[in-house]
């Protein structure tokens, strides 16, 4: 009976790394997809928030997570270097804005600790910016790298590109002065297109 049981949890735990092997191998991008497994709970952890503030604000939920993912790899005690803070790395000025403007009394920059509160935050942040360039081609492209670089400079960047109001999102991303904030956006926009040919968060 012992052994009939240790076969039956050798073939169980056999067949759960080729289900994992045959799910890593068919990824899009199988090193993302081996981090997932291996940090379930952390890659997952706040997803059921993430749907919840993305419905609150109107931003698509995987859009918010491929921020999230590249802004802190879900860690919430994470401190940039800049001071930002959280999921999102939210910067004290652009909470300070949040609260003002959604009348929250009593925020204190550590309340950017909270993962629902830094979701709403950076969420809130993000939105505006996807208002600001609604009309473009691709808004998300010019949101990103307003939230990474501040909208003076994604004004700059516009004005460098001399096609006006006219400048799309591959002229936005052409004029793009800052190295790092090219990348920023390209990586974000890869993982939310990943996020999104998988389906789900």
């Amino acid at each position: 009976m012992l052994k009939l049981l240790c076969k039956l949890l050798l073939v169980i735990a056999l067949s759960a790394i080729a289900a994992c092997g045959l799910l890593i191998c068919t990824s899009a991008d199988p090193l993302y997809t081996t981090e997932s497994l291996l940090s379930h709970g952390r890659y997952h952890r706040y997803d059921a928030l993430i749907r919840q503030v993305g419905a609150q604000y109107g931003v698509d939920p995987m859009l918010i997570k491929a921020v999230v993912w590249r802004e802190s790899g879900f860690r919430p005690g994470k401190v940039g270097t800049k001071g930002e803070r959280g999921l999102m790395q939210v910067t004290e000025a652009a909470a300070s804005d949040w609260a003002r403007q959604t009348k929250r009394s009593g925020f204190v920059p550590t309340d950017l600790f909270t993962p629902l509160t830094n979701l709403e935050t950076g969420t809130w942040y993000l939105k505006k910016a996807l208002q600001r360039y609604a009309g473009k081609d691709d808004p998300a492209t010019f949101a990103l790298a307003e939230y990474n670089a501040g909208k003076s400079h994604v004004d700059k960047w516009v004005d460098n590109t001399n096609q006006g109001a006219g400048a799309n999102a591959g002229d936005l991303r052409d004029s793009i002065s800052f190295p790092g904030t090219r990348e920023y956006v390209d990586i974000i926009l890869d993982r939310y297109h990943f996020y999104q040919r998988q389906g789900h968060l």
